[in-house]
Protein backbone atom coordinates (compact mmCIF):
# COMPACT_ATOMS: atom_id res chain seq x y z
CA UNK A 1 0.00 0.00 0.00
CA UNK A 2 1.41 3.49 -0.84
CA UNK A 3 1.52 5.87 1.95
CA UNK A 4 -1.13 8.67 1.16
CA UNK A 5 -0.09 12.04 2.64
CA UNK A 6 -2.80 13.86 1.82
CA UNK A 7 -6.24 13.77 0.05
CA UNK A 8 -9.78 15.59 -0.85
CA UNK A 9 -12.29 15.47 -3.61
CA UNK A 10 -9.92 16.85 -6.36
CA UNK A 11 -6.34 16.07 -5.19
CA UNK A 12 -4.21 13.37 -3.26
CA UNK A 13 -0.27 12.95 -2.63
CA UNK A 14 1.75 10.41 -1.52
CA UNK A 15 4.93 9.25 -0.11
CA UNK A 16 7.14 7.55 -3.11
CA UNK A 17 8.88 4.54 -2.33
CA UNK A 18 12.82 5.42 -3.97
CA UNK A 19 12.68 3.23 -7.04
CA UNK A 20 9.46 3.30 -7.83
CA UNK A 21 8.43 4.98 -11.37
CA UNK A 22 5.52 7.59 -11.49
CA UNK A 23 3.88 6.25 -14.65
CA UNK A 24 5.13 4.02 -17.64
CA UNK A 25 8.22 4.56 -19.59
CA UNK A 26 9.84 3.58 -22.96
CA UNK A 27 13.20 3.80 -21.18
CA UNK A 28 12.74 1.12 -18.01
CA UNK A 29 11.25 -1.48 -19.43
CA UNK A 30 12.66 -3.50 -16.42
CA UNK A 31 9.52 -2.10 -14.37
CA UNK A 32 6.72 -4.27 -13.27
CA UNK A 33 5.17 -1.21 -11.07
CA UNK A 34 4.05 2.50 -10.99
CA UNK A 35 2.58 4.73 -8.62
CA UNK A 36 -0.19 6.27 -10.88
CA UNK A 37 -1.59 2.35 -11.60
CA UNK A 38 -0.90 1.24 -7.40
CA UNK A 39 -3.02 4.85 -6.19
CA UNK A 40 -5.44 3.78 -8.86
CA UNK A 41 -5.85 0.44 -7.97
CA UNK A 42 -5.60 1.87 -4.09
CA UNK A 43 -8.47 4.26 -4.00
CA UNK A 44 -10.62 3.18 -6.79
CA UNK A 45 -10.50 6.41 -8.94
CA UNK A 46 -8.76 8.11 -11.76
CA UNK A 47 -5.33 9.82 -11.07
CA UNK A 48 -2.95 12.22 -12.96
CA UNK A 49 0.26 12.84 -12.09
CA UNK A 50 0.99 16.77 -11.86
CA UNK A 51 4.57 16.93 -11.38
CA UNK A 52 7.27 14.17 -11.59
CA UNK A 53 10.13 12.47 -9.62
CA UNK A 54 12.89 11.15 -10.66
CA UNK A 55 12.51 6.82 -10.10
CA UNK A 56 15.41 7.06 -7.54
CA UNK A 57 13.88 10.04 -5.90
CA UNK A 58 10.85 9.52 -2.98
CA UNK A 59 9.05 11.64 -1.19
CA UNK A 60 5.93 14.20 -2.19
CA UNK A 61 4.24 13.10 -5.68
CA UNK A 62 0.88 14.92 -5.74
CA UNK A 63 -1.69 14.01 -7.96
CA UNK A 64 -5.15 15.07 -9.70
CA UNK A 65 -8.74 13.34 -9.22
CA UNK A 66 -10.09 15.53 -12.56
CA UNK A 67 -8.69 17.07 -15.89
CA UNK A 68 -9.43 20.35 -15.03
CA UNK A 69 -7.37 20.21 -11.29
CA UNK A 70 -4.79 18.54 -13.28
CA UNK A 71 -4.46 21.63 -15.44
CA UNK A 72 -4.13 23.98 -12.74
CA UNK A 73 -1.89 22.61 -10.79
CA UNK A 74 0.42 22.02 -14.24
CA UNK A 75 0.56 25.73 -14.33
CA UNK A 76 1.26 26.70 -10.76
CA UNK A 77 4.22 24.32 -11.11
CA UNK A 78 5.08 25.38 -14.89
CA UNK A 79 4.81 29.17 -13.36
CA UNK A 80 6.89 28.91 -10.58
CA UNK A 81 4.01 29.17 -7.72
CA UNK A 82 4.89 25.62 -6.37
CA UNK A 83 7.45 25.79 -3.48
CA UNK A 84 9.14 22.37 -3.34
CA UNK A 85 11.92 21.77 -0.61
CA UNK A 86 14.00 18.22 -0.75
CA UNK A 87 16.06 16.87 1.59
CA UNK A 88 19.86 14.80 0.24
CA UNK A 89 22.60 13.92 1.79
CA UNK A 90 25.61 14.76 0.34
CA UNK A 91 29.44 13.83 -0.38
CA UNK A 92 32.35 16.04 1.58
CA UNK A 93 31.36 19.11 3.85
CA UNK A 94 29.09 21.64 2.34
CA UNK A 95 29.19 25.56 2.59
CA UNK A 96 26.35 26.47 4.76
CA UNK A 97 23.75 27.81 2.07
CA UNK A 98 24.39 28.41 -1.33
CA UNK A 99 22.45 29.59 -4.59
CA UNK A 100 23.32 27.89 -7.75
CA UNK A 101 22.77 29.52 -10.48
CA UNK A 102 23.77 27.16 -13.16
CA UNK A 103 21.88 26.19 -16.71
CA UNK A 104 21.20 22.83 -17.85
CA UNK A 105 20.96 21.81 -21.32
CA UNK A 106 18.61 19.04 -22.35
CA UNK A 107 18.68 16.05 -24.41
CA UNK A 108 18.20 17.72 -27.55
CA UNK A 109 20.84 20.41 -26.62
CA UNK A 110 18.70 23.58 -25.79
CA UNK A 111 20.15 25.04 -23.02
CA UNK A 112 17.49 26.38 -19.72
CA UNK A 113 18.02 28.62 -16.76
CA UNK A 114 18.07 26.72 -13.67
CA UNK A 115 18.04 27.70 -9.67
CA UNK A 116 18.40 26.07 -6.68
CA UNK A 117 19.25 27.30 -3.02
CA UNK A 118 20.01 25.35 0.01
CA UNK A 119 21.22 25.53 3.09
CA UNK A 120 23.56 22.39 5.16
CA UNK A 121 21.23 21.06 8.25
CA UNK A 122 24.12 19.04 9.67
CA UNK A 123 27.33 17.24 8.84
CA UNK A 124 28.36 14.06 9.51
CA UNK A 125 31.93 12.72 9.44
CA UNK A 126 33.24 9.19 9.94
CA UNK A 127 36.31 7.47 10.42
CA UNK A 128 36.92 6.03 7.41
CA UNK A 129 40.00 6.96 4.72
CA UNK A 130 39.15 8.03 1.73
CA UNK A 131 41.23 9.20 -1.19
CA UNK A 132 43.35 11.55 -0.18
CA UNK A 133 41.25 12.02 3.18
CA UNK A 134 41.72 10.14 6.45
CA UNK A 135 37.93 10.46 6.93
CA UNK A 136 34.80 10.86 5.34
CA UNK A 137 32.83 14.03 5.49
CA UNK A 138 28.68 14.05 4.50
CA UNK A 139 25.95 16.78 4.71
CA UNK A 140 22.55 16.48 4.80
CA UNK A 141 20.97 19.85 3.38
CA UNK A 142 18.00 21.24 2.16
CA UNK A 143 17.10 22.59 -1.14
CA UNK A 144 15.04 24.44 -2.59
CA UNK A 145 14.99 24.72 -6.71
CA UNK A 146 12.86 26.94 -8.28
CA UNK A 147 12.88 25.69 -11.56
CA UNK A 148 12.05 21.94 -12.55
CA UNK A 149 14.52 20.98 -15.15
CA UNK A 150 15.44 17.12 -15.81
CA UNK A 151 17.68 15.55 -12.91
CA UNK A 152 18.73 19.27 -11.84
CA UNK A 153 19.52 18.88 -8.09
CA UNK A 154 21.52 15.84 -9.30
CA UNK A 155 22.90 17.58 -11.95
CA UNK A 156 23.15 21.06 -9.52
CA UNK A 157 24.98 19.03 -6.70
CA UNK A 158 27.09 17.40 -8.76
CA UNK A 159 28.01 21.08 -10.30
CA UNK A 160 29.78 22.35 -7.08
CA UNK A 161 31.28 18.83 -6.11
CA UNK A 162 29.27 17.71 -3.45
CA UNK A 163 27.25 15.00 -5.69
CA UNK A 164 24.29 13.22 -4.21
CA UNK A 165 25.10 9.70 -2.32
CA UNK A 166 23.37 6.97 -4.73
CA UNK A 167 23.22 9.15 -7.45
CA UNK A 168 24.68 6.64 -10.25
CA UNK A 169 24.22 8.69 -13.16
CA UNK A 170 25.82 12.15 -11.72
CA UNK A 171 27.27 11.31 -8.64
CA UNK A 172 31.11 9.91 -7.03
CA UNK A 173 31.06 6.12 -7.72
CA UNK A 174 33.73 5.45 -5.07
CA UNK A 175 31.45 6.97 -2.21
CA UNK A 176 28.05 4.68 -4.05
CA UNK A 177 30.51 1.42 -3.85
CA UNK A 178 31.63 1.89 -0.46
CA UNK A 179 27.99 2.67 0.68
CA UNK A 180 27.02 -0.39 -0.97
CA UNK A 181 29.74 -2.93 0.35
CA UNK A 182 29.89 -1.45 3.69
CA UNK A 183 25.85 -0.81 4.40
CA UNK A 184 23.91 -2.72 1.87
CA UNK A 185 22.72 0.71 0.57
CA UNK A 186 21.57 1.52 -3.38
CA UNK A 187 19.26 4.04 -2.39
CA UNK A 188 19.46 7.57 -4.41
CA UNK A 189 19.25 9.64 -1.10
CA UNK A 190 17.19 12.43 -2.17
CA UNK A 191 13.60 12.97 -0.81
CA UNK A 192 10.91 15.28 -1.95
CA UNK A 193 9.85 16.60 1.53
CA UNK A 194 7.38 19.53 1.37
CA UNK A 195 4.95 20.85 -1.10
CA UNK A 196 3.56 24.52 -0.62
CA UNK A 197 0.90 25.68 -3.26
CA UNK A 198 -2.62 27.36 -3.61
CA UNK A 199 -5.04 24.90 -3.88
CA UNK A 200 -7.33 25.13 -7.35
CA UNK A 201 -10.96 24.82 -6.34
CA UNK A 202 -10.82 25.91 -2.76
CA UNK A 203 -7.78 28.96 -2.83
CA UNK A 204 -6.72 27.38 0.59
CA UNK A 205 -3.06 28.02 1.12
CA UNK A 206 -1.55 23.70 1.47
CA UNK A 207 1.10 22.70 2.61
CA UNK A 208 2.38 19.09 2.48
CA UNK A 209 5.26 17.07 4.31
CA UNK A 210 7.20 13.95 4.06
CA UNK A 211 8.68 11.67 5.96
CA UNK A 212 12.27 10.57 4.90
CA UNK A 213 11.72 6.72 4.18
CA UNK A 214 13.38 3.55 6.04
CA UNK A 215 16.69 3.19 4.11
CA UNK A 216 17.36 7.28 4.10
CA UNK A 217 16.45 7.39 7.58
CA UNK A 218 19.06 4.80 8.18
CA UNK A 219 21.74 6.33 6.85
CA UNK A 220 21.07 9.41 9.01
CA UNK A 221 21.08 7.53 12.31
CA UNK A 222 24.19 5.63 10.93
CA UNK A 223 25.67 9.37 10.12
CA UNK A 224 24.07 10.30 13.87
CA UNK A 225 22.63 13.37 11.40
Amino acid sequence: MLEIVYQDDHLIAINKPHGLLVHRSSIANDAKEFALQLLRDQVSRHVSPVHRLDRKTGGLLLFAFEKDVEIAMHQQFQNGQVIKKYLAILRGYAPDQLDIDYPLAKENGTVQEAFTSFVTLKRAEIDVAFGKHETSRYSLVEATPTTGRMHQLRRHFAHIFYPIIGDRKHGCNKQNKFFKEQWEMTTMLLHASELIFTHPVTGEKIHLKSSVQEEFLRVMEMLKM
